[in-house]
């Protein structure tokens, strides 16, 4: 057995799950970089993290109708959004050390792509869609609902979307919608990092880093809303 083998053994035990189809999981921590180019779509997780994506969605959504049963649309519809977020998923990635069992070019490698929430997020979706082709939907139920299930007993579920949650707190103050600013894009191209302020009349404008634009959206309206007192900091 080669040590790759037994690390996927480990990681495989990690997972609670065994794959019969033990290339599925390779596939699944194979990043774009790693691959020549013209063998990407076949061989880096990029088709799997678009599958794992819905599978979670869909087992996420079938998790909350069933533990809320008085919830209404709105109110679900934010609560999915947080659980399956990126920064969720990266959350989780960290919990399994997916991170140490990632496949990645040199120049990824390099820039430390194996701790960036968009990489960590993509592969538990890649994860997420590698078990179930290999086993299908019930095994990545099962796994969805181990790993996620903790982010909704803490209470994380019950903060909404920092986005949506700023704009109807703006809105009920009768403010016009914050806007996301690009403030500074850095780094190269294949790890960029992108610098957003969130402007609202009357207030001071909040700036947050991160690896997508979306990332540094959410991050940023985030910390106005710890600022205005509106959501407790984490700890």
């Amino acid at each position: 057995m080669s040590r790759r083998d037994k690390t996927h053994e480990k990681l495989q035990f990690r997972l609670g799950y065994r794959f019969a189809d033990p290339d599925l999981l390779e596939r699944a921590l194979t990043h774009a970089s790693a691959i020549s180019p013209g063998k990407r779509i076949e061989r880096s997780y990029q088709r799997l993290e678009f599958l794992g994506d819905r599978v979670l969605g869909l087992v996420v959504a079938d998790m909350l109708y069933r533990l809320y049963p008085k919830s209404n649309e709105g109110d679900l519809s934010r609560t999915l959004n947080t659980l399956v977020r990126k920064e969720t998923c990266a959350d989780i990635a960290r919990q399994l050390d997916l991170g140490k069992e990632m496949i990645l070019g040199d120049s990824e490698a390099r820039s430390g792509g194996a701790d960036k929430d968009a990489i960590l997020g993509d592969m538990t979706e890649a994860v997420i869609g590698a078990i179930y082709l290999d086993g299908g939907l019930e095994p990545a139920r099962l796994f969805i609902e181990r790993n996620f299930e903790a982010f909704l007993a803490n209470g994380e579920a019950s903060r909404a979307d920092a986005k949506t949650t700023l704009q109807e707190w703006a809105q009920a103050r009768g403010l016009e919608p914050p806007d996301y600013v690009l403030v500074e894009r850095t780094g190269p191209d294949h790890a960029p990092q992108f610098t957003i302020a969130v402007d609202l009349a009357g207030f001071d404008r909040v700036e947050a880093t991160g690896t997508s634009k979306k990332i540094a959206e959410h991050k940023a309206a985030e910390l106005f809303l710890v600022r205005q007192q509106v959501w407790k900091e984490k700890s």
